[in-house]
């Protein structure tokens, strides 16, 4: 190992070290959930008009013409010169 790693190594856990016990963190007072009063009452959704258009789907057969490709590796492009 490289000295350096070694170092950052050390630091890090010094670091650490510190961190854990330089702070102390002390609950000074519990917890307690809010008072919450829920009133429902019944509500409205909203409506809405909605005009569409029409689409006809379908299939029909087609052909169509692919190229071929010849594709030639280096040691093919070697074969051929040589």
């Amino acid at each position: 190992m490289k000295p350096s790693y070694i170092f950052a190594a050390v630091a890090g856990i010094i670091v650490l070290v510190f961190a854990v016990y330089m702070i102390d963190i002390d609950q000074t007072e519990e917890t307690r959930l809010p008072d919450v009063d829920v009133n429902v009452e019944g509500g409205q959704l909203p409506e809405f008009e909605a005009d569409v258009g029409d689409i006809e789907t379908g299939s029909k057969d087609v052909t169509v013409t692919v190229p071929t490709v010849d594709i030639q590796s280096p040691e093919e492009d070697a074969k051929d010169d040589g």
